[in-house]
């Protein structure tokens, strides 16, 4: 009985820019678990190759091409996804952009494009489906988060103004939509394994680890970075009956990062 409140057994799952990567992991594992898989991403080829990674993977997902910042493209799409599969169950906010620029040097067009991509599209995204949420009854919405939703950084100040907006604007859709069995919840990943990270990952010439690998260990206590894998689970809870009572909450998966004040010098 208990296990079966983690089934996502007929339910749709859409994921934004899911072609690879997180939402890539995150999807695949919403699969595993049930779920019919929709996702999105902003050119054809990307989809293309996210279907083809999908279905190298066994699972069946549906593909389109849209811009999550564009609010007419994306009722098109929320409308085409209810037609063609059904009514979206579960969204999950995905998708999003950093720009590393010290904020000094950052145009205003710079700033403008983090904050349009990664806290306009998700109120975008969410405003979008809810309304059939509020029809069928539940909902669950996921907002991918950061540790920057709690924590700055040098060259971040785009993305962790975005963050911070994107943690406040969980807790506000769960305000306000929580009386129609709408949860939406978040979770802020700490550094992951993806190919974007690789070169941070990178044994140096001299068989050193490379200098922001060692700080990453040096800040958590798991004394690894995480792997996408790790954001499955707490993907599938978040996105399942067994979360019903969960809401406006922001689950960091980031091997005790935020809880951790570093180790001393030697």
């Amino acid at each position: 009985m208990i296990l079966e409140s983690f089934s996502l057994k007929g339910k749709v799952a859409l994921v934004t820019g899911a072609s690879y990567g997180i939402g890539f992991a995150i999807a695949s594992g919403l699969a595993e678990a049930g779920a019919t898989i929709v996702f999105n991403d902003i050119k054809q080829e990307l989809v293309d190759k996210g279907i083809a990674a999908y279905k190298e993977a066994g699972i069946e997902a549906k593909g389109y091409v849209c811009n999550v910042c564009d609010e007419e493209a994306v009722n098109k799409m929320i409308a085409q996804i209810e037609k063609e599969v059904g009514v979206i169950d579960i969204l999950v906010n995905n998708a999003g952009i950093i720009k590393r620029i010290p904020m000094v040097e950052m145009s205003a067009a710079d700033f403008r494009q983090v904050i349009d991509v990664d806290l306009n599209a998700p109120f975008i995204m969410a405003k979008a489906v809810i309304p059939s949420m509020i029809k069928k009854g539940h909902g669950k919405i996921i907002n991918i988060c950061s540790m920057m939703s709690e924590l700055g950084r040098e060259t971040v100040s785009a993305y962790a103004a975005a963050k911070g907006g994107l943690k406040m604007l969980t807790k506000n859709i769960a305000s306000e939509y929580g009386e129609f069995n709408i949860q939406c919840n978040g979770i802020g990943p700490g550094y992951i394994e993806t190919p974007q990270t690789a070169p941070l990952r990178e044994i140096q010439p001299d068989g050193s680890r490379h200098p922001f690998d060692q700080f990453i260990l040096a800040k958590t206590p798991a004394n690894r970075w995480g792997k996408t894998s790790d954001l499955v689970g707490p993907a599938v809870f978040l996105a399942s009956d067994a979360s019903d009572f969960v809401n406006g909450h922001i689950l960091y998966v980031d091997g005790g990062i935020l809880a951790y004040i570093g180790k001393q010098p030697k």
